[in-house]
């Protein structure tokens, strides 16, 4: 007799006697996907603009995602949020942003159910959906989805991707890190990188080969179950690292400037048919200088940071083909449903002329021209945490106006690109509808013919906010299902509805004209104005680049348009409307534990984010290890935070204790023990004693006087005339051991304490002094 099964909540259909002879069994039936049920492969590239895929017009070689294009069909007219967390939120949800909390990146969360940064259990993920389908499901890659006061080894862990209906993940839970030394979570517990840069490691690569060991994992057990792999990469988002043959290969291409390359992608992007053909290109942005009038140096400059982006991207999509070979060699690529998605438009967080180390740009600290210039063979490589200038950023983003963060085109349009070779019959076409990322969860379920679930894991589901595109993927002229879509984003905002589009832009349609930077506070006053005389208008059906504001000539239209505008933000938990960035960043938010002034930290533990560890910089502070050392002596990293971007290290080196602070990877002040450390027990202390103000505004912090103790006896001291003045990014603390990038040359990593460490002490008694505009821009440059 065959097993007997039944759905789980249903009768018991078997017999139970007294004993098992007059008793016949039944199982509750697993769950069991539709026979020949596709895969779904969702990748989200990082800050990767409308105008830089090859299959979008770009310069730069995308073979693998051209090949996609090939064997599918190009969206031109896909949005999203105009920012990371946000559009993620979007993307796993099919809801609006504000609905899932996610108004802004979960670093400036603010109190308040569209703002707080935690995703409702009501509005279920598509893996948790997909999993109750029979799907496995696999996480790899940037999350930035779990309230950053939740990163930490404590907890709680129910928003992280295990949590939510992901059954592997491997990628890294904040905004950004290096793709040499990755801060990486595995499942829900910290990992080193498998290899070192030196060894050939570099993020992208170890990525793609943890989707192939989580594919083949699963298959070799049950070769007929489908799986959902979300796949988000860390690039194209700065660092733009590369290995430097991949940025050579662009060497001069773009020589000639932002002009040029927009006015050549957007010829191309004609011929491709990605762009209506009597589109006009936007108009040169007033932030953006003229290539020309830039000396030679500063364009040298300039073009070798666009030469290393572009080696990042073709690098990413190299890797991406050793993914989708893998899969056609596996018989699966044919019945894998693709969506390839960028979280927003390029990004200019690189500031008006670029850096070869964020930590500088947001602690107020860029280097001069002719320093940087100094580096320019290194960029792109481990020691360095680079990110291009907003020159390029606003030319990545042809034919349209800005760039991420803001709702212009420039920042809400992406590219979309959809394959499915058993599913879909159009072959290279371009569609015009208009979507939504929101719209992705729906069509997906659409395509699977699976409904949304009523709840998930007893919890009661809310509607699904997108709609479907399913019947476009086939036929060009289907209709648009999605006719209204509003937009917000740190104060800037916009509403969409059928062919026309309304643009509220703050502060200003760019920071020259508005007179002043991102992240104002928006008045009640000032709102009202803003609603007076702010807005523009544009028919993007005819307009797509929005080149001519209609908002004098079609009152009707536009008064129209903004009482929709709030009557959406009403109805997804848009209000109210917050312009700022400095009063979200230092507004109280729950912390991960009750400020105190000691913290202890013991090796063979995991790091420490920077947001969730003492705050040492521009304050008395001190570190104490206490130690043994063996009789063969001792030498390693006793706490370090930090890398080479900047941070601090206390470790023993050649018997002797030392100290090193890395000022923004500009310059490093190390205080050494003249005498050798004798064998036994220790207490090895390091004070900061402050000798004058920070100046935060020119980018100093606190100078001071280094002093090392050994059991209580002051054995050296020195000076250290500047400090990091505001943030560590990377910023992880760690106790015994440097993973990763190097705080200092003068050792290499990991150097782990070969003594014993019973314990670290970090005591900040003392005030605590800040820059709230520098957090700000550290938190922004991670989206």
């Amino acid at each position: 007799m065959g097993i007997v099964e039944y759905e789980p909540g249903t009768p018991f259909p078997g017999e139970i006697g007294r004993t098992t002879d007059e008793s016949s069994p039944a199982w509750p039936a697993p769950i069991r996907a539709k026979k020949d049920a596709p895969n779904v492969l969702t990748i989200v590239l990082d800050d990767t603009g409308f105008g830089q895929l090859g299959c979008y017009g770009g310069p730069i070689a995308t073979p693998n995602f051209d090949a996609l294009a090939v064997n599918g069909v190009r969206y031109n007219n896909m949005h999203t949020t105009a920012l990371c967390s946000p559009s993620r939120s979007c993307i796993v949800t099919g809801r609006n942003h504000h609905s899932n909390g996610m108004a802004a990146i979960t670093e400036l969360a603010s109190g308040y159910p569209g703002y707080n940064g935690v995703i409702p259990f009501e509005n279920g993920f598509l893996s948790e959906m997909l999993l109750e389908q029979g799907y496995n499901t696999f996480m790899v890659g940037k999350w930035h989805l779990t309230p950053s006061n939740q990163e930490t080894a404590a907890g709680p862990y129910t928003r992280w991707p295990l949590a939510r209906g992901f059954e592997r993940f491997y990628g890294f839970l904040g905004g950004d890190t290096s793709q040499w030394y990755p801060d990486l979570v595995y499942d829900n517990h910290q990992v080193d990188p498998p290899k070192t840069p030196e060894e050939g490691y570099h993020l992208t690569d170890d990525l793609i080969d943890k989707s192939m060991q989580f594919i083949t994992d699963a298959r070799q057990v049950d070769p007929e179950k489908p799986f959902h792999l979300h796949l988000c990469f860390g690039a194209t988002h700065a660092p733009h690292h590369v290995p430097r043959e991949w940025a050579d290969k662009y060497a001069g291409q773009f020589d000639d400037g932002w002009d040029a390359y927009r006015e050549k992608t957007f010829a191309r992007q004609k011929k491709l048919g990605i762009i209506p053909p009597d589109t006009e290109l936007s108009r040169h942005d007033p932030d953006v200088p003229e290539w020309d009038s830039l000396p030679e140096p500063a364009r040298r400059l300039a073009s070798r940071m666009m030469e290393v982006y572009a080696g990042f991207l073709e690098h990413t999509d190299h890797h991406l083909g050793r993914l989708l070979d893998y899969l056609r060699g596996e018989g699966l690529l044919e019945n894998t449903i693709v969506m390839v998605i960028s979280d927003n438009g390029a990004s200019a967080e690189g500031g008006p002329t670029g850096t070869t180390n964020e930590a500088q740009f947001f602690n107020n600290a860029q280097e001069p021209l002719e320093e940087s210039l100094a580096l320019i063979d290194e960029i792109g490589g481990p020691a360095h945490f680079n990110h291009y200038p907003w020159g390029w950023s606003w030319a990545g983003n042809t034919p349209f106006r800005r760039w991420k963060r803001e709702t212009y085109r420039g920042g809400s349009t992406d590219p979309f690109i959809v394959s499915w070779p058993a599913g879909i019959t159009a072959r290279g076409e371009v569609r015009t509808q208009y979507a939504h990322i929101i719209d992705m969860v729906p069509t997906l379920l659409d395509l699977l013919e699976v409904k949304p679930p009523a709840a998930i894991r007893g919890v009661t589901q809310s509607p699904l906010q997108g709609v479907s595109f399913a019947d476009t993927l086939n036929d060009p002229a289907a209709p648009t299902r999605h006719h209204t879509q509003y937009f917000e984003m740190l104060g800037h905002r916009a509403i969409y509805h059928d062919g026309w589009r309304a643009v509220c832009p703050w502060p200003g349609p760019s920071f020259t004209e508005a007179g002043m930077p991102f992240g104002q506070p928006i008045s009640a006053e000032k709102l009202s104005e803003l609603d007076a005389t702010g807005w523009e208008l544009y028919r993007v059906a005819s307009d797509p680049a929005e080149n001519h504001n209609l908002a004098g000539e079609r009152r009707d239209i536009l008064i129209a348009m903004i009482a929709t505008w709030y009557v959406e933000a009403g109805k997804y938990g848009v209000m109210p409307v917050d312009g700022s960035g400095l009063a979200r960043m230092v507004v109280e938010k729950p912390l991960v534990s009750v400020p105190r002034d000691r913290y202890s930290y013991r090796p063979d533990t995991q790091s420490v984010p920077f947001f969730a560890g003492p705050r040492v910089l521009n304050r008395p502070h001190s570190i104490t290890a206490a130690v043994e050392i063996p009789e063969r002596g001792a030498e390693g990293v006793l706490l370090c935070q930090g890398s080479a971007a900047g941070g601090y290290s206390l470790f023993v080196k050649d018997g002797k204790l030392h100290y090193v602070h890395n000022y923004v990877g500009r310059a490093l002040y190390t205080v050494s023990s003249p005498e050798i450390l004798p064998t036994g027990t220790h207490d090895l202390r390091f004070e900061f004693e402050p000798t004058g103000p920070p100046d935060l505004k020119a980018g100093k912090g606190t100078p001071g006087r280094m002093q090392l103790y050994v059991d209580g006896a002051l054995v050296a001291d020195a000076e250290a005339p500047v400090t990091v003045p505001f943030a560590l990014n990377p910023g992880v603390l760690t106790c015994g051991a440097n993973p990763g990038s190097p705080v200092t040359p003068e050792y290499t990593s990991p150097f782990r304490f070969t003594g014993t460490i019973r314990e670290v002490t970090v005591d900040v008694s003392g005030e605590l002094l800040s820059d709230p505009e520098a957090e700000l821009r550290a938190h922004m440059a991670r989206q």
